[in-house]
């Protein structure tokens, strides 16, 4: 099997902001506003009833949250395979870059004046606005009281709001692999991005996939890409089939016959030392609702997301790709006493508030069915 093409440092000019979505049907996660209450008291006991009551809403909510965030936790992919930094009073934060220097030999008596210092580039990551996943349950004292239902409505909403965050750590990585380093002065410029090319219908090309990681693990090598972190993130198809394709023995090639097996599907945790993730949250072949299938952007989003996945077929990277700011982590408010009274039920609302963008871009590899 002849090894991908490989462009190296490919510089796509993107400014189309991409929306949120299915990567199946709909490219377009519509981003619902808040319309309830926006004042304190979002806590589930309030005044005009018991304590007792009020420790009985209060034990649903905080089993509620609970159930929410390892929810969350537990269907988030990206989440500590980019660069995370938590925001406080601000709408933004900058990121620096610096270069390669320079060693040059000294003179006699000429001074040393230090003049050799690195060139700099900066990066500004603004939040997006609030992303919220909301639900409301009929007749609360009855319902929360089903450990099954409250259960399956915080699942969900904690799947929700991991799926959006990984949709946006995803794009943002491909438009990472796609992007100049902003360091262009001299010693510079540094190295950019990189694409590999799979080839025409070679998306689930159990080969081309195993070529394509020792080529990404090179390519990352070259450009003194630290080896601890890197991460490859496949769609769940392209995953099964390194499995099953490739002579069927690609769990004894890469770990011993004691690891992983064909019946479970499960022990391919790396090739070429790059970890392995699947995900159905990839921009894998997305056709977007704009021009030639272009990604479009939706309300909300105060970074750019956006561009051309027709031929996106898979993520290879380093955590400095990407970053990621946090406002406000994943958590649930639920509506007070007098609305309960009024529409006898509860209205729950899950919550996030962040905002990614491209940071290094030689540590990002888009994979492409592409030739």
């Amino acid at each position: 099997m002849t090894a991908p093409n490989v462009a190296g440092n490919v510089n796509f000019t993107t400014t189309t902001p991409t929306p949120l979505g299915s990567n199946n049907s709909n490219p377009q996660l519509n981003l619902s506003r808040s319309t309830g209450p926006n004042t304190p008291g979002y806590n589930p006991g309030s005044q005009g009833i018991t304590a007792a009551d009020e420790g009985k809403y209060a034990t649903y909510l905080k089993l509620f949250s609970g159930e929410v965030f390892k929810a969350y936790e537990a269907a988030c992919i990206a989440k500590g395979t980019v660069q995370n930094r938590t925001l406080t009073n601000g709408k933004s934060m900058q990121f620096i870059f610096t270069g390669r220097m320079t060693a040059e030999y000294h003179t006699p008596g000429t001074p040393i004046l230090g003049e050799g210092n690195p060139p700099l580039a900066e990066k500004t990551i603004v939040m997006d606005d609030l992303l919220v996943s909301s639900a409301f349950v009929y007749d609360l004292d009855e319902t929360l009281a089903q450990y099954s239902l409250r259960s399956e409505i915080s699942k969900k909403i904690g799947y929700s709001l991991a799926e959006a965050y990984d949709k946006k750590i995803f794009r943002t990585i491909a438009l990472a692999a796609r992007e100049a380093h902003p360091v262009t002065a001299l010693p510079g410029p540094e190295p950019g991005g990189s694409v590999i090319r799979l080839g025409d219908n070679n998306a689930y090309n159990a080969q081309a996939l195993v070529d394509a990681f020792f080529e990404a693990a090179s390519i990352l090598d070259e450009k003194n890409v630290p080896r601890e972190g890197r991460v490859a993130v496949l769609a769940p198809r392209q995953y099964y089939a390194l499995i099953s394709q490739v002579s069927t023995n690609i769990l004894n090639r890469f770990f011993g016959a004691d690891q992983g097996n064909m019946n479970s599907g499960e022990g391919l945790y790396e090739i070429a030392g790059i970890q392995i993730k699947r995900s159905n949250n990839l921009p894998f072949l997305l056709q977007g609702t704009g021009a030639a299938g272009v990604v479009e952007s939706v309300d909300g989003e105060n970074n750019f997301y956006g561009g051309d996945f027709t031929n996106h077929a898979g993520l290879i990277y380093a955590k400095d790709a990407a970053g990621v700011l946090t406002a406000i982590g994943p958590s649930v408010q639920t509506t007070g006493a007098d609305v309960r009274a009024m529409y006898q039920g509860d209205l729950i609302i899950g919550r996030l508030a962040m905002g990614a963008g491209t940071l290094n871009p030689a540590c990002a590899i888009e994979l492409q069915a592409a030739d």
